[in-house]
């Protein structure tokens, strides 16, 4: 069940011989399938695994290394590296896409590379967090033996979607997205190179220019190459390429926002992280890349609601009625208009004064229940309802708080009372602190002790 993609990319039809690159760059390849690194050194803005020393150029100069996954944004360079490592050990490459993929096509490719183990057979999985578990776990005895060795590629975060035994045979390498100046140097190079560029077309671009369509690319250079050749094939008599040129790609520039992924949770991290360190500029901006991104307005509404208790807590309680308001407003209001709620609930969680002893509390009082036993419920403050309760001497002593000055009647609501909430130095929790310790002062002369602290 061989497919086109599992063919032996670096071997001529009829010569088998693993390694041999074809001369000639096929003109009907997308720019970016042209432009594509022939060895590690080409590879670019992924310094932090390329440098000379580090681990994957070693592991390839000695070709001793087993599996290898690749993790990154698109356009980061995960197939490039597939492709370099196959082409500079030599190995016979076979590639497949495990959204196209299926169990039958996987045994036939394991069974063809232990038939041929001289030819050290190196499997490209593009998309591996496609594969299910079984045929992940398919896998497994291969890549043990050494029959192949397996590079996959993906978008989502191995840690979940990658199998722990395959995962643990395997080197991970985390790609980052392209910087600015990686993607316009390779642009650069595209425009200017005559056999696999579009340096015949003798279209010349400022370096300005080109550094504004890497930005627009937003560290995707798959996608930058491409937009540079549809702009070139583009132009007719003009041989200089214009700002203008870059206005069409301007318009449909598209964040790189996948929902329910790394993208999703790492900027809501972010975002939650702004809100808590009080920086509204750095809040709203990842507010405006989740909302350019077609997150749920809802989910993050929600996140306000648990930062006003979770990080603002007494220190304002007005952050918590404004922010169900505004959850409830995103609900009937919609977008867009529903971004004016967010960005008025955000500012607000952002510019209030912070303090987290709501949460300290809790947990504080979670602790308290797993290192000692459970207090019973002091009798005063027991359900007296029913005459059996009564008998009992439920609620038998209570004072009534209301029947005191400031609401103090010196009684214990704990059989051992504990010291569980602190009070922050911030904002309204400050008058509370006050309030709390002229209480303490007065339930002391209640109950004829000295004074708290003395």
């Amino acid at each position: 069940m061989a497919t086109a993609d599992q063919s032996d990319l670096f071997a001529a039809p009829e010569d088998p011989t693993p390694g041999s690159a074809p001369e000639r760059v096929p003109e009907h390849q997308p720019l970016a399938a042209r432009m594509r690194p022939r060895s590690l050194s080409e590879i670019a803005g992924q310094e932090h695994i390329t440098a000379p020393g580090s681990l994957l150029p070693r592991l390839v100069a000695s070709n001793r290394f087993g599996s290898l996954i690749f993790y990154g944004p698109p356009g980061c360079g995960k197939t490039s590296f597939a492709e370099v490592i196959a082409r500079e050990t030599g190995s016979r490459f076979v590639r497949i896409n495990a959204v196209m993929s299926n169990v039958a096509e996987l045994r036939e490719i394991l069974s063809a590379a232990r038939r041929r183990p001289e030819a050290r057979t190196l499997l490209f999985i593009d998309e591996l967090h496609r594969f299910n578990k079984s045929q992940q776990d398919l896998l497994l005895p291969d890549v043990e033996e050494g029959a192949v060795r397996l590079i996959g590629a993906t978008t989502h975060n191995p840690g979940f979607y990658v199998n722990p035994p395959l995962l643990s045979r395997s080197h991970l390498f985390r790609l980052e997205p392209l910087p600015t100046a990686a993607v316009a140097s390779v642009l650069r190079r595209a425009l200017t190179d005559p056999v696999r560029g579009l340096g015949a077309s003798g279209v010349t671009a400022d370096d300005a220019l080109l550094a504004d369509l890497a930005v627009l690319c937003g560290g995707d250079l798959r996608r930058a190459l491409n937009a540079l050749e549809v702009i070139v094939l583009g132009l007719e008599a003009r041989k200089v390429l214009e700002p203008s040129d870059l206005s069409l790609f301007a318009r449909e520039r598209r964040i790189r926002y996948d929902a329910d992924e790394d993208e999703h949770y790492d900027t809501i991290s972010a975002f939650i992280k702004s809100c808590r360190g009080s920086d509204p500029d750095a809040a709203m901006y990842w507010l405006a890349k989740m909302l350019a991104g077609g997150e749920d307005p809802r989910f993050i509404a929600r996140r306000l609601v648990i930062l006003a208790s979770e990080d603002v807590g007494l220190a304002d309680p007005q952050a918590l009625p404004l922010t169900v308001a505004a959850h409830h407003a995103c609900d009937f209001i919609g977008l867009p208009e529903a971004e004016l709620t967010l960005a008025h609930a955000t500012l607000y969680i952002a510019s209030a004064p912070k303090s987290n002893s709501a949460t300290l509390a809790l947990a504080a009082a979670h602790q308290a229940l797993k290192d000692a036993p459970v207090q019973s419920v002091p009798l005063p403050l027991r359900d007296k309802s029913g005459q059996a309760s009564k008998r009992a001497g439920h609620g038998a002593g209570y004072r009534y708080s209301h029947d005191y000055p400031e609401a103090i009647s010196g009684q214990d609501y704990l059989e051992r009372p504990l010291k569980l909430y602190e009070p922050k130095s911030a904002g309204w929790e400050v008058r509370i602190a006050e309030r709390l310790a002229r209480w303490r002062a007065l339930k002391d002369e209640l109950q004829g002790r000295p004074p708290s602290g003395a």
